[in-house]
């Protein structure tokens, strides 16, 4: 089963896996960066890595309009439908947990991050998502500091890592570097980085780095372009 992953801009990727359209940490129409409105996009199903303004201002309207299910961890499911999203269109997850689902297999894996909804309620603990994908196995890890967590994330090996390098909230470039030696995944999308100025990162520059000093594969996208495994 193939698997295509397109950035959407900030940490919004939409991935198409036989014939489900999943979307993850949905932020586009006050995001810089976003090539879409959240409009625009088809969703069968929505991932929420945490409850922070760019990572789910748009899921509410996505999920209504789609008919998405929606994953996330126990507290922001919960503010979900007090949003108006059907229970029966939630997923709760918590840390370390596992879920079937239409598409394949979702994990929870841990973050280093805070977790705080819009409306200043609590978010739960921010998280990333193992998922396994028709044979694929692709890690999206959230906003997240680097950890030691990662080698074990990494331990069934990756075929795909999705990792933050902007900075200033997350792990920059250095960690990352780090990050990707603990992970080992076989390819590597950068994201979280150049929305706004205090995030701007040189990314072709990153990517030189993670040729000269690891063994993955650096994959550098721009919004709205898609890369497929």
């Amino acid at each position: 089963m193939s698997v295509e992953i397109t950035w959407l801009g900030h940490s919004c990727f939409a991935i198409r896996t036989g014939k489900f359209d999943l979307l993850v940490d949905p932020f586009l129409d006050d995001s810089p960066t976003a090539p879409v409105k959240a409009t625009d996009v088809a969703a069968d199903f929505i991932l929420l890595t945490h409850g922070h303004f760019d990572h789910v201002t748009d899921a509410v309207a996505i999920a209504m309009r789609t008919g998405a299910t929606v994953v996330a961890n126990f507290e922001i499911a919960a503010w979900l439908k007090t949003q108006g999203v059907a229970e029966e269109k939630v997923v709760a997850l918590n840390t370390g947990g596992k879920i079937d689902l239409p598409f394949g297999c979702v994990k929870m894996t841990p973050a280093l991050h805070s977790s705080g909804l819009p409306d200043g309620s609590y978010g739960g603990a921010a998280g990333g998502y193992m998922l396994h994908l028709g044979g694929q196995r692709v890690y999206l890890a959230g906003d997240t500091a680097l950890m030691l967590d990662m080698k074990l994330i990494g331990i069934d090996g990756i075929d795909l890592a999705v990792l933050p390098i902007g900075d200033l909230f997350t792990m920059g470039p250095d960690d990352s570097l780090e990050a990707i030696k603990l992970l080992n995944p076989k390819r590597v999308i950068p994201c979280h980085y150049n929305t706004w100025p205090p995030i701007e990162q040189d990314a072709q520059g990153w990517a030189d780095r993670v040729h000269r000093h690891t063994a993955a594969e650096p994959i550098v996208l721009q919004p709205n372009e898609t890369y497929s495994l």
